[in-house]
């Protein structure tokens, strides 16, 4: 476990990614849980929920990986015509700069958490940290705290965890497997990014009382099958070299979601004290 915690620190962040050549590599399309699909790449998490009504995605990578992203919709035997909403984890362009593509290849709606949406439909301009850009993008649906999408039976809840954005979301669905209902957690990021300033920040004044509510939500979430936005946050490639023996269990992971939450605060609360005590 501390092997895979160590794993996790080195990977969490933008900037800390930045050259992490997993990001653009392929990576198999399967089915993860119940009506949940991996379609990203190595790293960035890109989710295919099917429903008799249509399907949703979660996030887009970027664009360079769209094509890709497309290719292994189709292989689940998907069409992008069937993408009926888009949803994302929070507003940083490895997970949202394909989003301008996807949403004219399907027609999809896209719908973001409030504080977010800014960001979305300024093409990043207006982030507190990054210089980042992509496409400008209209959000059809301005979601909030708690809210519910939902789709040819199946419902997903938009929590608010900010901090890592100011509307980073995490999504929760439950999805039944070989008759077990099964709580699915994708958490957005709780992750405080090299070069944060979350003590004094005048472009996030309140951006460690933020983390402080991200934990604490992310702590009162039943949870059976972790997922993130990165595959790094969960084990994905790890899991995945067990799925061919265990299939979905490979994936459920209860004590995995409670260690990894517990770190990354951990790992917030070092860093909120090393910069008060800068001040």
């Amino acid at each position: 476990m501390r092997r895979a915690i160590f794993g996790l620190i080195l990977s969490a962040g933008v900037l800390a990614a930045q050259g992490n050549p997993d990001w653009h590599r392929p990576f198999p399309e399967f089915r993860i849980a119940g009506n949940i699909y991996w379609v990203g790449t190595a790293d960035l998490a890109v989710y295919l929920i099917k429903t008799p009504a249509g399907d949703i995605l979660i996030n887009t990578d970027f664009d360079q990986d769209v094509p890709n992203i497309q290719k292994s919709i189709e292989k689940t035997g998907a069409k992008m015509s069937d993408v009926k909403i888009i949803l994302i984890s929070h507003a940083h362009d490895d997970h949202v700069a394909g989003t301008a593509a996807i949403k004219k290849l399907t027609g999809a709606q896209l719908m973001v958490m409030e504080p977010d949406v800014d960001e979305m439909e300024s093409g990043g301009q207006g982030d507190f940290q990054y210089k980042s850009r992509w496409a400008p993008v209209k959000v059809d649906r301005v979601l909030h705290d708690g809210d519910t999408v939902k789709l040819g039976g199946t419902t997903l809840v938009a929590h608010l965890t900010p901090g890592h954005t100011k509307g980073c979301t995490t999504w929760t669905t439950q999805v039944t497997e070989n008759g077990r209902p099964l709580h699915v957690v994708i958490v957005g990021s709780p992750n405080v990014n090299p070069g944060y300033r979350i003590v004094n920040n005048p472009k996030y004044p309140n951006q460690a009382q933020d983390y402080e509510k991200t934990f604490a939500v992310l702590k009162s979430l039943p949870c059976d099958v972790f997922l993130g936005a990165h595959g790094a946050y969960f084990g994905l490639k790890a899991k995945y070299e067990k799925y061919p023996t265990e299939g979905p269990a490979a994936y459920i992971d209860p004590a995995g979601y409670k260690a990894y939450v517990s770190e990354r605060e951990s790992a917030f609360r070092r860093e909120l004290a090393r910069q008060s005590a800068q001040r």
